[in-house]
């Protein structure tokens, strides 16, 4: 109130200053805090089943794949560069510089880690994958890897089981893994049934010969040292098979086993008659052989 004068008052009203009202500056920071509290909230935590599924194709939706000319996928682009490395035997073998890249080098010049082939078949896909380890000897073992597969386009939507053997010995393991013979045995086994299936050319690094040309008078006396030409290949397992389990030592011997076989209804095969040796026969027919013979 203020008085100017005779019987004057004048009054004059002041705002009192809000001290608690928030400054333009203020209220714009207050308003990015709420707008991000809002998107947090809407935005929806991520659910595994949402991304991880299979189209009508059997392929997976979240992934990237490359196909060949014939529309099949191309399951050799689908290995990831950190599973490939360069086989160092190869190039030692003819006397060159071990490279320091994958870069530029070709199949038969790389392996594959284990993990690279867990990748695959998880890209694939499978319902159950089995072993069975056979032929355990002292030094020497051989073991086979079955995996059904799911249904995709390439297989006519429908499942496939497919099966293959590898061995793993005191001729072809170093000295940490000739004390593990069936579990090496068995990832080579798995190893070559999945890159079989999927025509990958690549060697697994489990699949190699990593004895060094070790001796085999370094492996104690009182252990027996298997053959110097221990059996890679599925004739070359059945082969040892038919003379470890029932004394067969020569092709014509075998004849007679599958002479037996043939009469019993439990193998026929047409093919038999052109077999001069048991490197006439098929990887797939060898295969089913060592399975009849082993039970």
């Amino acid at each position: 109130m203020l008085i100017t004068g005779k019987n004057q008052i004048t009054f004059i009203f002041m705002n009192k200053t809000d001290t608690k009202t928030k400054t333009p500056k203020a209220t714009k920071k207050l308003s990015k805090k709420t707008a991000k509290k809002k998107q947090a909230t809407k935005a929806k935590k991520l659910f595994g089943p949402d991304v991880y599924k299979r189209d009508q194709h059997g392929l997976l939706d979240c992934v990237d794949y490359t196909f060949n000319e014939d529309g099949s996928v191309n399951w050799r682009a689908m290995i990831k560069p950190e599973f490939l490395y360069p086989n160092k035997g190869w190039f030692e073998m003819r006397g060159q510089q071990v490279p320091s890249s994958t870069e530029g080098l070709r199949d038969n010049q790389l392996l594959i880690m284990l993990g690279g082939i867990k990748d695959l078949a998880r890209l694939r896909g499978f319902h159950s994958v089995g072993y069975d380890v056979k032929n355990v000897e002292e030094g020497y073992v051989t073991a086979s890897c079955d995996i059904e597969w799911i249904a995709n386009y390439e297989s006519s939507n429908n499942n496939v089981y497919y099966e293959d053997y590898a061995n793993a010995s005191l001729e072809n393991t170093d000295a940490f893994c000739e004390k593990f013979l069936e579990t090496i045995a068995c990832n080579r086994a798995f190893v070559r049934c999945v890159r079989n299936f999927l025509n990958i050319h690549i060697v697994g690094a489990d699949e190699i010969d990593k004895s060094g040309n070790r001796s085999s008078t370094n492996q104690g006396a009182t252990t027996p040292a298997p053959s110097s030409n221990a059996p890679i290949t599925p004739s070359g397992l059945l082969e040892k098979t038919l003379r470890d389990k029932h004394s067969v030592d020569s092709f014509d011997a075998f004849k007679d086993v599958l002479r037996a076989l043939w009469k019993d209804g439990k193998y026929t095969n047409e093919e038999v008659k052109d077999w001069s040796s048991f490197d006439d026969i098929s990887a797939k027919e060898a295969r089913k052989l060592i399975g009849i013979i082993s039970k």
